[in-house]
């Protein structure tokens, strides 16, 4: 960087940086010289290395991001730290793939600071991102480059440049260390290879040269751009405010001419009366004029659209005649407004043949949107031409349209009256440039739709002549078609994209048709083609963008796999249909196997005919077609997952709901279909094991991940069968649990429950898998603590002590029935809760917070639940439950408690405490 540098600030002044500064730092500063603002900053200038703030806001410099995010990832990571007022993410060109860093900006520090402090060193995608401010403010005794100019006018310090962070900067290429690791083992891989390590060196050594030089060279484009950017900001500052200055005094000129001059009132009165009757003139002038024009006008665009081809000569003459006789209409029905409804109505009349004329001079230009190349093919390109700048002239009047709308929503009457302009708003926004870009997007799909009607029922024919026609569109679109269109238009784009777009959706529609298998391989070779023929017409791939049918080609399968998809479905459908009507219908019990335990025929049926299909695509040696049967059988799998578990749903909300209505046997055939559940996924689990050796690479991968959704859904299905045991012991016990911690229940009614429950599982335990009967008296017993919680919670007045030792004894009449099929130990640690809270309902006022911390210690405060058990105890009155209350909540504040890290039982019941708070309401 050049260390001489000197800055023309106009009017002779010229400030010196580097060498030309003083001791001090600071040179001197010509009085003319225009003041700077100061840029903000968070710290004191004399802070070394401390954030400065943009024009705009507080920007955070992300480096090291992955290649593969996007803004919305970048989004979704900052935005909980303040709000994201702008966001840059760059990309490569050559690759399409992000540079490496992103800059995030914020409208206050305290929202950059926290994003830096919280976001630095965490992972985005896989890859560890750093945070930093992208500019910092320059040290106390500044370098050469930095400047400080002092305000002339106030004798403080002016504009101070703030310095890039350069560190944080030259970190947003950083390469990922495996990458450094892996080119490190390639270079060094014999003893013999240390004798490199000078060279290598050496090496290294230019590299970080050449990155050092590219590093000065940037930060001199960075700081030549600011400065620039600084010089044009004054200058547009002052020449805003010139502009002010003399609006100011035109404002204060109209508003004194009328004390200034002695007869302004009588000549006010005469201008008025002199410009109604010019104007009255004018109007009586075009309305006799007015048919006579449309004639003419009407007999030219006759004579263009004979032939739509043509050269159009009277476009433009048309255009003006009607722009001019609609501006009349517009603003004579603008005038109207204020007369009789007679009078308009013989207005709207009488322009009756003006609109005619103008939607037929539309439907004209619309025609010749739609035939941008045939007219070009004719070599009638200036047509494009004249249409281009009739789109344009019509767009800017949409515009001052606009405008005058904004104007008077914003009631700013005052400022419209003083416009001419402004009083003719009865304009119609036309958006000719949209709507004429829409019908060439009309005449390409047209040209996509005819192609394929001409050849339907040979879709091989359609792609053979669709090369004959598309290549030569795209051909003449850039040779003859872009020239005639300004560059804002970026037509090739447009035209590329909607070729695309109209090929996809055509591809698409002859896939739906179910072509024949030849046709398919045929087309995945034309894919194929497709992109050669597009790199070879050199046309930009992001105009090609997604891909067509979304880059799926594997998806083109031969008619083998589609016969084998097509039996799977067919065969495992029939299979496991016949065992859901005999679960709906429930006629006769189900079948035992031979283990004695209930299950069904589908299951086993299924994975006979998985097999099947499974050993003839291994027979085939290849690992996609293998893939695809996996998929395939897991979708089937998944499928009949879902249906049994709305099936089992229905037929049980039928049990409950019309319990006449439905049909007994539930509990043998919900045993028997959880049964079935483990068997499939034991099946799935040995296909895995099996067919995992036989692939590699991606093929592998895929065929994993299906099997073991397939497995996971089996094992859902069966917790979904348990959970639905348990909801029938429970809606035989719900009139039983509601009579708890009434009056009646303190003559004992938890002996009706438990016989309940002990009739239940001696009939699951007789035909249940153990694995599943082991884990459904873990979720029974879990299910009656947490609906005994409930309706402890729910009671109004709890008699004390009699209360507690009821609780006891019913907790030792359930205990022994639990401890029949699960071990003690595991009972007694999930029954724990309710001994923590009998220790509650126990403790006298001054000693519940000592009773209260073990509790909370292991399931959280819950001090809705624990307020509610106080107010229950009829030893405790209200003063003594505030106390009780204030006692424990002091607790909880001092010791900082919170969730526990696990959730308990006791979150159960808080969420289910709340959802019937909300259904009371």
């Amino acid at each position: 960087m050049d260390d001489d540098m000197n800055i023309d600030e106009g009017n002779g002044a010229v400030r010196r940086k580097g060498r030309g500064f003083k001791a001090g730092g600071v040179a001197e500063v010509s009085a003319d010289e225009p003041r700077y603002d100061r840029l903000e900053a968070h710290q004191k200038d004399g802070d070394t290395g401390k954030a400065a703030r943009s024009v705009e806001g507080w920007i955070v410099l992300v480096t090291n991001v992955h290649e593969e995010a996007t803004e919305d990832d970048i989004q979704d990571k900052f935005a909980d730290f303040g709000e994201i007022k702008n966001l840059h993410l760059n990309l490569d060109r050559r690759t399409g793939y992000v540079k490496g860093y992103a800059l995030v900006e914020y409208e206050t520090h305290s929202e950059a600071k926290r994003a830096i402090d919280e976001a630095n060193g965490t992972r985005l995608l896989d890859q560890e991102v750093q945070c930093d401010f992208a500019f910092i403010l320059p040290p106390t005794n500044p370098p050469r480059f930095s400047r400080r100019v002092p305000s002339p006018s106030m004798g403080q310090p002016g504009l101070t440049i703030p310095y890039l962070n350069l560190q944080s900067w030259a970190m947003a290429p950083t390469a990922e260390p495996h990458l450094v690791s892996r080119e490190l083992s390639e270079f060094f891989q014999s003893p013999d290879d240390l004798l490199k390590i000078a060279a290598y060196r050496k090496k290294l050594a230019k590299e970080k040269a050449s990155i050092d030089a590219k590093l000065k060279s940037g930060v001199k484009e960075q700081l030549d751009a600011t400065r620039d950017g600084l010089k044009k900001l004054f200058g547009t500052r002052n020449n805003v405010q010139t502009i002010r200055d003399e609006m100011a005094s035109i404002d204060k000129a109209c508003r004194d001419t009328a004390t200034d001059v002695t007869m302004f009132d009588q000549i006010s009165r005469v201008s008025l009366v002199h410009r109604n009757f010019a104007q009255t003139d004018e109007m009586v002038l075009n309305l006799t004029e007015l048919y006579d024009k449309l004639d003419v006008v009407a007999h030219m665009l006759e004579s263009d659209r004979q032939d739509i081809l043509g050269p159009a000569p009277n476009l433009l003459a048309i255009h003006l005649q009607l722009t001019q006789l609609e501006s009349f209409r517009n603003q004579m029905m603008h005038q109207a407004k204020t007369t009789s409804t007679d009078a308009r109505i013989t207005l709207t009349r009488y322009f009756e043949p003006l609109n005619k004329q103008l939607n037929a001079f539309e439907e004209y230009i619309w025609e010749i949107a739609r035939n941008v190349l045939p007219i070009v093919r004719a070599g009638n390109g200036s047509v494009i031409v004249r249409l281009v700048k009739i789109a344009e002239v019509e767009g800017r009047e949409d515009e001052k349209a606009i405008a005058i709308k904004l104007v008077k929503k914003a009631a700013r009457m005052d400022a419209a009256s003083k416009f001419k302009s402004m009083i003719a708003d009865s304009r119609r926004i036309k958006h000719y440039r949209s709507t004429m870009m829409s019908k060439v997007t009309e005449s390409i799909k047209e040209a996509f739709n005819s192609a394929y009607e001409q050849d339907k029922d040979s879709p091989a024919a359609f792609l053979e002549n669709l090369q004959k026609w598309m290549w030569k569109d795209i051909v003449r679109i850039k040779s003859g078609v872009v020239p005639l269109f300004p560059p804002d238009y970026n037509i090739l784009a447009f035209y590329m994209k909607q070729y695309h777009k109209s090929l996809d959706e055509t591809i698409r529609r002859i896939v739906d048709n179910n072509p024949d298998a030849a046709f398919l391989l045929t087309l995945h070779a034309w894919l194929k083609e497709y992109r050669e023929s597009m790199d070879e017409l050199e046309i930009d791939p992001d105009f090609l963008q997604p891909p067509l049918l979304d880059g799926k080609e594997q998806v083109l399968i031969d008619d083998y796999l589609k016969l084998i998809v097509k039996k799977l479905d067919e065969w495992t459908g029939n299979a496991m249909t016949s065992d859901m009507d005999a679960f709906a219908a429930r006629q006769e019990p189900p079948e035992l196997d031979s283990e004695n335990l209930y299950g069904l025929d589908g299951a086993v049926l299924m994975f006979q005919i998985i097999n099947q299909q499974v050993d003839v695509a291994i027979e085939s040696g290849q690992s996609s077609i293998l893939a695809q049967v996996v998929t395939e059988s897991s979708r089937v799998m998944r499928s009949n997952q879902e249906q049994w578990m709305k099936l089992i749903e229905k037929e049980y909300k039928r049990l409950v709901e019309k319990p006449e209505e439905a049909p007994g046997g539930l509990v043998e055939y919900v045993i028997a279909v959880a049964n079935d559940q483990i068997r499939c996924a034991d099946f799935a689990e040995a296909l895995s094991a099996r067919l995992e050796p036989r692939v590699g690479g991606k093929y592998k991968g895929i065929i994993v991940e299906r099997m073991n959704d397939a497995i996971d859904g089996y094992l859902d299905v069966a917790k979904k069968c348990t959970q639905t045991l348990i909801d029938l012991i429970f809606n035989d016990l719900k009139n039983a649990f509601k009579s708890f911690f009434t009056p009646s229940w303190y003559d004992g009614t938890m002996a009706q429950v438990v016989e309940t429950m002990r009739d239940y599982l001696g009939d699951y335990q007789a035909y249940l898998n153990p694995s599943l009967l082991e884990l459904l008296v873990t979720d029974l017993i879990d299910t009656f603590l947490i609906t005994y919680l409930n309706a402890l919670r729910r009671s109004s007045k709890l008699r004390m002590p009699a209360a507690a030792d009821r609780i006891r004894e019913d907790m030792s009449e359930a205990f022994p029935l639990f401890c029949s099929h699960k071990p003690a130990k595991e009972v007694e640690d999930q029954f724990d809760v309710i001994e923590l809270i009998l220790s509650l309902l126990t403790a006298s006022k001054s000693l519940v917070f000592l009773s209260y911390w073990p509790f909370a210690k292991k399931h959280g405060p819950n001090l809705q639940f624990v307020e509610a058990l106080m107010k229950a105890r009829d030893d405790l009155d209200r003063s003594a439950v505030n106390e009780v209350m204030d006692s424990v909540k002091r607790k909880v504040k001092d010791e900082n408690l919170g969730e526990p890290e696990e959730p308990t039982i006791m979150k159960k019941i808080v969420a289910q405490s709340a959802f019937s708070a909300l259904l009371g309401r």
